[in-house]
């Protein structure tokens, strides 16, 4: 049976773009689906700074643009459309879609990560009205107020240091007595005198009328409990990731969820790739996940060509 693509990739991030962009060079039938808007987490990012090629910070949405217009002029299909699963029968997986079911030899997963939840009374009643996961979307709402930012990694101290350019009130907890995020942001945040850190902190509840108004906290270490009047709060404390599509797959997890590959992006399922922060990996970064959709992309035309019987040899 011919299938309708020779590479679908899931997710349009910095992964799935640049897989697309390197399957559409190589010269195959591409197809990047997307559920929301190409760009993906790098839309929410203020300005990057250690993206390589751009020595001045660039606006994480100006990059994306960058990445979809790139893989666009070399032959990308780009779609809007959700994918509900994804399964493998004769040789061909089948994606079903919003618009139908597709069929491919290969398949590409870079459907990333979603923000973990504090999982606290008033979060959900909040969110939107003072509770966000998003620092450069809802940051500016809060301009001049106490913010309050709970986690400890990269995204934390990157969110916080954006909110500090906002008001000189920022509150970071975090339930360890250090950051786990790399050593020159942690230091940099630490630094700001516009950010006041409480360590061995955890945020218990969220409360106020029609909008958040104050977080009780627990100081673990003092076993103490206290509230903070602040106007809205900032939650970066890991993400889940988007591995739903893939369920019927049975593809191998690490502890985490994440998805296990080798070094060419291969899973336990032969032709099916994942890329970006949906995949078990060390280190979570835009550059890293790009890497990872140009070596899927070289791997899955590699794929191809054996079962064309084409291999290089």
């Amino acid at each position: 049976m011919k299938a309708d693509r020779d590479v679908i990739v899931i997710g349009a991030g910095a992964a799935g773009l640049t897989a697309a962009q390197y399957a559409a060079r190589a010269n195959l039938n591409i197809l990047l689906l997307e559920e929301l808007a190409p760009g993906g987490q790098c839309l929410i990012i203020d300005n990057l700074e250690n993206y390589p090629g751009f020595p001045d910070p660039i606006p994480g949405f100006e990059l994306s643009q960058k990445f979809e217009e790139q893989a666009v002029r070399f032959g990308a299909d780009i779609q809007i459309s959700s994918v509900h699963s994804v399964v493998k029968k004769n040789g061909l997986f089948r994606v079903d879609t919003d618009n139908g079911p597709l069929t491919s030899p290969t398949v590409i997963l870079a459907t990333g990560a979603k923000h973990k939840k504090l999982g606290i009374p008033g979060e959900e009643e909040f969110s939107g009205r003072g509770v966000s996961y998003c620092a450069t979307c809802d940051g500016p709402f809060f301009k001049g107020k106490r913010m309050l930012v709970a986690g400890g990694g990269d995204a934390a101290c990157d969110e916080a240091m954006f909110l500090a350019k906002l008001t000189d009130k920022v509150v970071m907890v975090h339930r360890r007595d250090r950051f786990r995020a790399q050593k020159a942001l942690a230091e940099r945040t630490l630094r700001n005198p516009n950010i006041t850190v409480h360590w061995n902190t955890q945020a218990k509840v969220i409360r106020g009328s029609g909008k958040v108004e104050e977080v009780v906290l627990r100081n673990n270490e003092k076993d103490e409990t206290y509230s903070e009047k602040v106007a809205a709060v900032f939650v970066f404390i890991g993400s889940v990731p988007q591995t739903q599509a893939a369920k019927e797959l049975e593809v191998e997890l690490d502890e985490g969820g994440y998805v296990v590959t080798n070094q060419r992006m291969e899973t336990s399922v032969p032709g099916f790739y994942a890329v970006g922060d949906v995949r078990s990996t060390p280190f979570r970064q835009l550059v890293v996940a790009a890497g990872e959709g140009a070596i899927a992309a070289h791997a899955a035309s590699q794929f191809i060509d054996e079962l064309k019987g084409e291999a290089y040899g």
